[in-house]
């Protein structure tokens, strides 16, 4: 295995523009003059300490965003004009892309190769909802009597947002880009791992037009400033991706005001691997759906499920290419892998390897810290998995896969299935008969066929049971962010 760069940092850091709140257009510290440190993943070194919003930095946001939806220009603004600002900012970062994707590595450790698709990815959300600002539309209803009848679809209001660290521009864009073509305004508040990168495209948000307190962007702990978020009444809904045990205390908090709340939660997908599949593209594409992002990806192949016919030859190839991995710094281009984002979430993943050998599974290859500075983790594959153990059940959130043999359809659609998660799921096959029966039994949002992680901005995407509620990307997102009004007139 390749790991000499693991925990040295070759490329130059990348330079940061701004560390302030967001609010009303204007970059203030917090008002207490409070801050917390952010770290570079890779080296575990301080890059900077980030001002801590306080409750006061939550609410004079949230009365900033109120005006601005209620009596600023952006309430008077035309649809194809909101359109018009999302475009304009999706061809800023367009052109600002090499120096976002650095400190989007720089910050929350993913490969630089990675960051680079993944600004695509918020150039192309942008300019997908840039284009449904103006489509939004009510529909006239025929009714008994002679009325008119016909319902308007209005902004849902002030939104709170709330995003991970694994994806912060992506989820970002996913988040924005649905609220602000539906006319919202939006508060913020970024991982406290990965800050950086969002204050650097409120900046461009500044600088492409959008009006005082459209888009406010605040830094905090969850506990402190999300909460603060959570049950403040001037917030009208919170959009939160994150873990499934922090939702539940959302929802719990928001239940005072009823705010619509939408969830985007965690999974431990199974990835179903049959016989007949093409081995070396099924090889390559659980690999992937594991290890891509460290395994820090909520829609990960964890639960790898592996007919008994092909199951030692499967394990050996995943076993080889794992030794390979290329670890590394993430800023180059040479790195598969980069450091996990903290080492709170590096000390997670080891003590569930530890756990996997103390509950009977055999670890196959890898599983251990790389370097001495970083928060790397070499690409673990465990064998001889049972159903029940830990490793099989919760979500790591590493690169730690669980191997499970499987006999026939039957006994592999109830073990699948056997999960309190519902988020994506993977089949790998020839056998199309096969491919559709799985995708139908399968209790998830997404399911891939002979392909994995391949996730579209104009593709609905979410989860079932606990992997979350609605669902984000494409036009079923912009429900809500919508209220529907009916007006009925009478007519003489």
């Amino acid at each position: 295995m390749v790991t000499a760069t693991a925990g040295k940092t070759t490329k130059s850091a990348p330079k940061i523009r701004l560390n302030k709140l967001l609010i009303n257009n204007e970059w203030v510290d917090a008002s207490d003059g409070g801050t917390f440190e952010t770290y570079n993943p890779s080296t575990g070194e301080v890059i900077a300490k980030v001002p801590h919003a306080t409750t006061k930095d939550v609410d004079n946001a949230v009365k900033c965003a109120r005006r601005a939806l209620e009596t600023g220009s952006w309430s008077r603004m035309d649809a194809a004009d909101r359109g018009r600002l999302l475009y304009k900012l999706a061809d800023r970062i367009e052109q600002e892309a090499g120096e976002l994707a650095i400190l989007e590595s720089y910050n929350c450790g993913k490969t630089i190769t990675d960051s680079r698709g993944d600004i695509t990815g918020v150039i192309n959300t942008l300019r997908y909802y840039a284009g449904w600002a103006d489509k939004i539309e009510g529909r006239t209803i025929p009714v008994r009597g002679n009325f008119l009848c016909y319902t308007l679809r209005q902004p849902v209001g002030v939104v709170g947002q709330i995003i991970p660290w694994n994806f912060p521009l992506l989820m970002l864009a996913w988040k924005w880009g649905p609220a602000l073509a539906c006319g919202n305004t939006v508060v913020m508040k970024c991982a406290e791992q990965t800050p950086l990168s969002a204050m650097r495209l409120g900046e461009l948000a500044i600088e492409v037009g959008f009006p005082p307190g459209v888009v406010n962007i605040l830094q905090g702990l969850g506990e402190t400033t999300g909460h603060a978020m959570v049950v403040h009444p001037g917030i009208d809904k919170i959009a939160f991706t994150g873990h499934v045990d922090t939702a539940k205390i959302i929802q719990k908090n928001a239940a005072d005001s009823l705010k619509r709340t939408t969830f985007e939660l965690g999974g431990k997908s199974p990835n179903v691997i049959f016989a007949d599949a093409d081995l070396n593209q099924a090889v390559e594409g659980a690999f992937h759906a594991i290890y891509f992002h460290c395994g820090q990806c909520c829609t990960a192949g964890s639960r790898l499920f592996v007919e008994e016919k092909i199951h030692k030859e499967f394990v050996d190839r995943m076993a080889e290419k794992a030794k390979k991995r290329v670890l590394g710094d993430p800023l180059e281009d040479s790195t598969q892998q980069g450091p996990q984002v903290s080492q709170e979430q590096l000390d997670k993943i080891l003590g569930y390897i530890q756990l996997g050998q103390k509950q009977g599974a055999k670890l196959v290859v890898g599983g251990e810290r790389v370097g001495k500075d970083g928060f790397y983790v070499s690409p673990a594959i465990f064998d001889n998995v049972k159903d029940d153990m830990a490793i099989a059940k919760d979500e790591i959130f590493g690169p730690v896969v669980s191997i499970l043999p499987f006999k026939e359809m039957g006994e592999l659609v109830e073990r699948a299935n056997n999960t309190n998660y519902g988020l994506a799921a993977g089949v790998w096959t020839k056998d199309i008969n096969k491919a559709h029966s799985y995708a139908r039994a399968i209790k998830a949002g997404t399911i891939w066929v002979n392909c994995y992680h391949i996730v579209d901005t104009n593709t609905p995407f979410g989860g079932f049971k606990m992997s979350g509620q609605g669902r984000e990307n494409g036009e079923s997102a912009l429900e809500h962010y919508t209220e529907l009004k009916t007006v009925t007139v009478k007519l003489d």
